[in-house]
């Protein structure tokens, strides 16, 4: 199984976004560029996170007429990008030519092509704004209705809310990669999504990767917190260096035991009462 955390660098900056990157690298799967940091950085904060060894997801969700989106991921495709998004709602034409220049633009460049994911209904919208935009369908009707137009235009991947996995599934099977938005900690507030579940219980509805934002880079310590949600889905991928100490340890300088909360366990640092050290643990 792959890491499947996608990291949604949604920061105003360059320099952040790369300060992150490094951090988080040795615990999630990849790093998604959104409008935000691509429009101050351009395409080399592309070129720049891929350096840290990670794959990169470039959600700049493309939606215009056939020739100009096929155009924009040919340039992607050129920047090595793993994943990308495209608008379902753009049409058959449209996909398939997304979908057809992503795979002769890494033929020519001998490379795989990019994952292009169908972006369906976006998880902040539910019923009600799909009425004020006169659909009469619910959100759920809709997201059937273009994941299947995206994926018998030759599409492999889509983008849905967590809510939206098992109906995908179910029509789609096996064969098609969820991206899923939307994922919330138990602990987290929904913020502006509208359609959440907990990174566990997504994975296990069948999602393939799962983009998680705030609740990572909001943290105080966000490889901490990425490495609590990776030990929620599966404790073994959560790389040795980096897993959480028990409950209780003995301190690595004097030897008396120490019972540590959340927050230690999972950083590996606590100040140790007995012999007044702040330490940092050697796992």
């Amino acid at each position: 199984m792959q890491n499947p955390i996608i990291v949604a660098l949604d920061v105003p900056s360059t320099q952040k976004a790369l300060k992150l990157a490094e951090e988080l690298a040795p615990v999630v799967g990849a790093f998604k560029i959104g409008k935000q940091l691509f429009v101050n950085g351009g395409p080399d904060v592309v070129r720049k996170l891929r350096g840290v060894g990670a794959k990169t997801f470039l959600d700049l969700k493309f939606h215009d007429i056939p020739n100009t989106v096929a155009r924009a991921v040919q340039a992607s495709t050129d920047l090595g990008v793993d994943m990308l998004t495209v608008h379902a709602s753009g049409g058959s034409e449209m996909l398939a030519a997304a979908e057809n220049a992503g795979h002769e633009q890494a033929a020519m460049l001998r490379s795989e092509p990019p994952l292009i994911l169908g972006v369906t209904v976006l998880t902040s919208m539910d019923d009600a704004n799909l009425a004020e935009l006169g659909i009469d369908e619910s959100a759920q009707d809709r997201v059937l209705r273009l994941a299947k137009l995206a994926a018998g235009a030759g599409l492999r991947g889509l983008v849905c809310s967590p809510q939206e996995i098992s109906l995908i599934r179910g029509e789609l099977g096996d064969g098609i990669q969820l991206v899923t938005p939307g994922i919330r900690p138990e602990s987290s507030d929904a913020g502006d999504q509208k359609r959440t579940m907990t990174p566990a219980e997504a994975m296990k509805a069948g999602a393939n990767w799962l983009v998680i934002g705030r609740p990572i880079t909001g943290a105080k310590s966000p490889k901490a917190a990425a490495v609590e949600i990776l030990n929620s889905i599966n404790p073994e991928l959560v790389p040795e260096s980096e897993r959480p100490l028990p409950e209780a340890v003995d301190c690595s300088e004097c030897g008396q035991s120490i019972k540590l909360d959340k927050n230690e366990q999972l950083s590996g640092k606590y100040h140790c009462p007995y012999c007044e050290k702040e330490i940092v643990h050697k796992r």
